[in-house]
């Protein structure tokens, strides 16, 4: 055995560049799979933490008002651990900025222990004066440049008031900051969380001994849907507008979608890297075992047993592997950290949590090793049909007659000969030129991710605010109050257009399947939506029918003609069953529309409205600063400015996409270039004695991989079109829905970047014709 070692490590020197590039395909598939399991544990293991620690909620529930008794009844019931009233209202903030809209929620918070959804104090202490001082949420803190110490203003009731910052703190609740459904992006700079005590917020808000929501912690946090049931009954005088279980409130749904989506793609980029590698390696030792014939007989002949050697020539596959594995278990656990500082950029935990798992790490040393040792037999499997008197003599040239372009004479004469030479390689090594061109296509497809999901991720956040809402600003409401709100705005702001709107949490029940989610209603002619059908149809609201957007279709398993129940909590309101009439397509969020005068008849009261939508170039934001009862007014341009701002940190992602790809396509086309090298030394030697110099040789390895290259490209776009289709439906969402084609400019800068891969590829492996002993060559090989 101390030979064959020998023997490999002389193969493994004379290859050197070979073994690494196939290496470091290996080493990239473990450490994408170690760095992006270990960051997500992070998270996972961090958020659960949080949770625990803290008392995050299992239920929580939005109504009108309810006293202490109310919370009494709640406590009485047998799967109720514990339950805690909170006052919570949106509120303007003032700032220095007076044509800047920022809000905030106002938050009270008691002062028992075992507090549901505790603080977790990150500066300064607790609050002292119930009267003038506050707590902020950090993220909002360190966005807006906020210290202890510091004044805050927000405005309610119509009436500043004067707080001062007692401490930041982080809280379970907020680990994703969004202020509503409809703005899945964090705005920290325009919406935080202040924490006041709770009698200053029962005070200022009117609540006396009273609150607006409950927070609920249960003995078995897997029996929230039963409870869910029970609660409704036992609230339905309260004026319940929504009950939310942990598994559908909006920080933690969005952190579980991130959680899920990075554990598929850990599961998925590994599979594809190890199969490349795989393909190179069984290739590599099929070429191996095909120029060793001669030895290989040899071997036999002396008395070496088919397994010796098999096993012999799956160590090659094993050492890539092995190597591979450790580099990518070693570089996948460095960058795991960075990983998950990046997620604590969006996910604010406020504690780090490093957790090495062996088992990941193990599992990426068996899978390099199922791949590499797997396409190593694979590619070593014709040994044990090597005999020993046969191996002696060298094979009989293989029968070759015309290829296909050579049957087209017009073409074939007018064709230098260097091409002549490139076209018969090209059809004569049908082996080679599909694994390269199918190698190609892989790279290519791979290229096209970035580029399509950058572009997705345009036409989402454009579809949504600028085809799909086209007003210019939305104002939203502190509480309902009627149509003749819209004239009083009218008065202040000139506007070119102005409607009023409803926007109200329902539950939305399809057999067993439900979901709370906002309820639009809408005038029948609205001009600030766009409600288009996938097919680009217009879909109209009509009296008695509901539209649906594309994601809750899809949550729901409903679809045109399908009939829903939308269940009411406000007192003395009955459930309705609405005839879904459309999808709409909608790129972003969970709603339904209704016609205004139907849902303000059936669901709610005559005349009412929560907000209003306008266009206007007037300075809306400044005229609706100090108005009564206006919680938010929201411009398109800055939601536009805000994706933009998002845009940035996503190209640093994509940017890896594309590395990866460039790994492929490197370690592929120089493998393939330097076997064929190998394998034509001697029609090499030979066009060299006809006259030809090494930089010519080198061109027509050059035009052959090119060819290829287009092949392989032309290819890869069914390849990556399916690719795209499947990655867009894997990774939908009840948030959002990726349907954006894949656009020309995709295209053309994957080509490009594929393109670039095999230049670079070529380049490299150029030295091996420069370094080509043709002398040699033109001996006899059979020694």
């Amino acid at each position: 055995m101390k030979k064959f070692n020998l023997r490999l490590y002389r193969h493994i020197r004379e290859a050197k560049g070979q073994f690494v590039a196939v290496s470091m395909v290996v080493a990239v598939g473990i450490m994408s799979y170690v760095a992006i399991s270990l960051a997500v544990m992070d998270l996972e293991v961090g958020a659960q933490k949080y949770y625990e620690l803290n008392n995050f909620q299992d239920v929580s529930v939005e109504l009108m008002k309810i006293n202490e008794s109310g919370i009494e009844r709640i406590r009485r019931m047998p799967r109720v651990e514990s339950v805690q009233g909170r006052v919570f209202f949106k509120t303007p903030l003032e700032v220095e900025d007076k044509d800047e809209k920022v809000n905030v929620g106002i938050s009270s918070i008691p002062e028992a222990e075992n507090r549901i959804n505790d603080l977790y104090i990150l500066e300064g202490g607790w609050i002292q004066d119930g009267r003038r001082d506050v707590l902020v949420l950090e993220q909002f803190a360190e966005a807006r440049g906020i210290e202890v110490g510091d004044v805050v203003h927000p405005q309610i009731g119509g009436k500043e008031y004067d707080l001062e910052v007692k401490g930041i703190a982080g809280s379970p609740e907020y680990i994703y900051l969004m202020e509503d459904e409809q703005n899945l992006l964090p705005q920290p700079t325009k919406y935080g969380i202040l924490f006041v005590s709770e009698e200053f917020a029962q005070q200022v808000f009117g609540y006396s001994k009273s609150y607006n929501e409950v927070l609920i912690k249960l003995k078995n946090p897997d029996e929230d849907g039963i409870f869910k049931d029970e609660l409704e009954k036992e609230l339905e005088r309260y004026g319940v507008q929504r009950i939310i279980r942990r598994e559908d409130h909006m920080s933690d749904r969005i952190v579980a979608e991130e959680i899920r989506g990075a554990k598929q793609m850990a599961n998925v980029i590994p599979m594809v890297f190890l199969g490349v590698a795989a393909a190179i390696i069984a290739i590599m030792i099929s070429r191996m075992v095909k120029n060793d014939r001669t030895s290989i007989g040899v071997l036999k002949a002396i008395g070496y047993r088919n397994r010796d050697i098999l096993m012999h020539y799956a160590k090659h596959a094993f050492i890539i592997g092995a190597i591979g594995s450790l580099i990518g278990v070693f570089v996948g656990y460095l960058f795991s950290g960075p990983m998950a500082n990046l997620y604590q950029e969006f996910y604010r935990i406020p504690f780090k949590v490093r957790i090495f798992s062996w088992n990941y790490l193990g599992m990426g040393f068996l899978l390099s090793a199922i791949y590499c040792i797997g396409a190593g037999l694979w590619g070593a499997r014709s040994i044990l049909g090597i005999m020993p008197a046969e191996s002696m003599r060298p094979e009989p040239p293989k029968k070759i007659g015309k290829t296909y372009i050579q049957r087209i004479t017009f073409i074939w004469k007018h064709i230098s000969f260097s091409w002549k030479v490139v076209w018969r390689n090209v059809f004569r090594s049908r082996k080679r030129f599909v694994f390269l061109s199918v190698g190609i296509a892989v790279t290519f497809a791979t290229a096209l991710m970035p580029a399509h999901m950058l572009n997705v991720f345009e036409a989402m956040f454009y579809d949504q605010y600028g085809e799909f809402m086209r007003m210019d600003y939305e104002i939203a409401y502190t509480k309902p109050l009627s149509e003749h709100s819209v004239m009083e705005i009218r008065e202040l702001v000139d506007v070119t257009g102005i409607e009023g709107k409803i926007e109200f949490p329902f539950e939305i029940e399809n057999g067993w399947k439900s979901k709370v989610v906002s309820v639009i209603g809408l005038k029948p002619d609205t001009e600030f939506y766009n409600l288009a059908g996938s097919d680009g149809g217009i879909l109209s609201l009509s009296p008695g029918g509901m539209l649906i957007s594309e994601p809750m279709a899809y949550i729901l398993d409903v679809e045109k003609g399908d009939i829903v129940n939308v269940k009411n909590f406000i007192p003395f309101k009955d459930d309705v069953r609405i005839k879904v009439d459309g999808v709409v397509k909608q790129s972003l969020g969970l709603n339904a529309y209704l016609d205004i005068d139907f849902m303000q008849e059936k669901l709610l009261d005559e005349g009412m409205i929560t907000g209003v939508m306008i266009d206007s170039t007037d300075r809306v934001k400044e005229k609706m600063e100090d108005v009564k009862n206006v919680s938010s007014v929201n411009s398109l341009e800055d939601l536009k400015n805000i994706f933009k701002e998002f845009t940035k940190l996503t190209y640093a992602g994509l940017s890896v996409y594309a590395l990866f790809a460039g790994i492929i396509g490197f370690a592929i086309v120089y493998n393939s270039t330097m076997m064929s090298i190998n394998e034509r030394r001697l029609e090499f030697s030979s066009l060299r004695i006809m006259g030809f110099s090494k930089k010519e040789i080198n061109r027509i390895v050059l035009k052959e991989n090119l060819i290829m290259t287009a092949f392989g490209i032309l290819l890869g776009i069914p390849l990556g079109r399916w690719l795209m289709e499947l990655l867009q439906t894997s990774f939908q969402t009840e948030f959002y829905t990726m349907t954006a084609p894949v656009e020309t400019n995709s295209y053309i800068y994957a080509a490009g970047l594929t393109v670039f891969y095999v230049l670079l590829a070529q380049y490299f492996s150029s030295h091996k014709i420069k370094r080509l002993d043709f002398i040699e060559a033109l001996k006899n090989r059979i020694t």
